[in-house]
């Protein structure tokens, strides 16, 4: 049996929401596991979007005077220090009291610590979240993304989330935390960004809701997120707590919204973020 659920990430300017197409009583998946579903995906999606502006922010600013203008046309950006050789770098993206690029629309500041080029093995981003919302989805904690390359061909970095935090507009909230490992595949050989293509190939994240639910997802098969894609485009996540034991499929690599969560007893549900 398939279903169709949305998650309204920005569209709408609406809480997380799950919208059923059926009300079949013997539904395995529960109102309140739809919403943690919603809610992890959404801010795996938005730990994604919030990387690739640290990343353009550090690709534009690494040796650039202070600019007015951002990784983002309405975003302003400020550098504490100028110069390629001097470190630690701060950036701050100040999106004001709303920037709208792509119907997303985002509020308050990332701040963007770089001990080093994010291309040199040993370098730390931190991205710390001021004040921060997407379409008033109120973000808080700590994203540090390090590198770890060995091989040169094959760049590779860890993404550690600490003290996450995701707010609805009806003021529900779940905390999250977790590790990732990404390694670069495309774009390599480049000076710019659009190109890139990012496999995470292992990591957990879980996910605990204000009613004390916790959800873990874990890399079943290997992620792809391309640099010009705003969400993940191919890949699976085991997703296991409460009543959920299934899997969120990211489809056949196509830059779009679509997902699916296959339950175990092979019931099948599309999700649209």
């Amino acid at each position: 049996m398939k279903k169709a659920f949305f998650l309204f990430l920005t569209l709408c300017a609406t809480a997380i929401t799950f919208v059923s197409c059926g009300s079949d009583s013997d539904d395995i998946v529960s109102q309140a596991d739809t919403s943690a579903i919603s809610a992890s995906i959404v801010i795996d999606a938005i730990n994604e979007m919030d990387i690739n502006t640290g990343l353009k922010a550090s690709a534009d600013n690494s040796t650039a005077k202070p600019s007015e203008t951002g990784p983002e046309a309405c975003a302003t950006i400020t550098v504490e220090k100028t110069t390629a050789e001097d470190y630690p770098k701060v950036i701050t993206v100040d999106y004001g009291t709303g920037c709208t690029i792509n119907q997303i629309t985002r509020k308050g500041k990332l701040k963007i610590t770089l001990t080093g080029p994010v291309t040199t093995t040993g370098s730390k981003m931190t991205i710390e979240r001021i004040d921060y919302s997407i379409s008033d989805l109120k973000l808080e904690g700590t994203i540090e993304y390090e590198n770890i390359t060995t091989e040169q061909s094959v760049p590779k970095w860890t993404r550690k989330v600490t003290n996450g935090k995701l707010t609805d507009l009806q003021g529900r909230f779940y905390t999250n935390s977790g590790n990732y490992t990404t390694k670069q595949t495309e774009g390599v050989g480049t000076l710019i960004l659009s190109d890139n293509v990012y496999e995470i190939t292992e990591g957990t994240h879980t996910v605990t809701s204000n009613t004390g639910g916790v959800l873990t997802l874990t890399v079943q098969e290997t992620l792809i997120k391309k640099y010009s894609c705003d969400f993940i485009s191919k890949g699976k996540l085991k997703v296991q707590g409460g009543y959920l034991n299934g899997v969120v499929d990211y489809g056949n690599n196509d830059c779009d919204r679509n997902y699916t969560y296959t339950h175990e007893d092979g019931a099948i549900y599309t999700l649209i973020m």
